[in-house]
Order: C-alpha cells, then structure tokens, then sequence
C-alpha cells in the first residue's frame, strides 16, 4: 500500500466516524450508519457485486471506481459495527507469512 493510498483510507475512516450522529436526513453516511451494520452490510454487498461485474468485463476505469465504492462501503461498515482499522491491520499482520491454507485450517471450526 502506497503512503498516499493509506493517507487517504485513514482521512475517509475519519470522515466516516465524524458522521457518527449526524442528521441522516443531510448525510449518506450518516443515513448507512443510522441503519446499522445490516443497512452498511447490504451496501457493501451491493457494491462488491458491481466491482466483480467490472472485473468480468475488463473495465479498468469502472473497476477503479467500483474499487473506491466498494472500499467507502467497507468502512462504513466497519464504522457500523464498531470495528477500527487497527483491528484489521492486526489481523492481517498476524496472517502474514502464514500460508493460507495453514491458517484457515487453524481457525475455530464451528
């Protein structure tokens, strides 16, 4: 990840969170976090399918713009279930150098 990618990833988690509260009648973001982490969960879904869509046809113009979608919509759903990006950098740092294979075999079954 390029410095300016996670500059702008912490400065729209950030905007995010200030919306915490916000009227939902003046704001997206505020109206995804007032539905909660199943309103954000649709979203992100929605958003996930549209970038694969964009992948199949090969449009790199629209998979960017999905891929910006798609990111958006995963902090909000982070900021919906009370998830911070330090708790995903944790995780991801942990499963580095692991195999994947190793380490979905080593998670809890169940």
């Amino acid at each position: 990840m390029t410095d300016r990618f996670a500059a702008v990833l912490a400065r729209l988690a950030a905007t995010i969170e200030a919306r915490k509260g916000a009227d939902p009648a003046s704001s997206y973001t505020a109206k995804l976090l007032a539905g909660g982490a199943a309103l954000a969960g649709k979203k992100f879904g929605e958003e996930a399918v549209e970038t694969v869509i964009a992948a199949m046809q090969a449009d790199s113009e629209a998979i960017a713009a999905e891929s910006a979608d798609l990111i958006y919509h995963w902090l909000v759903l982070l900021a919906a279930s009370g998830v911070g990006l330090e708790a995903v950098a944790a995780r991801l740092e942990a499963r580095e150098g692991v195999s994947g294979i190793a380490e979905k075999a080593a998670r809890p079954k169940g």
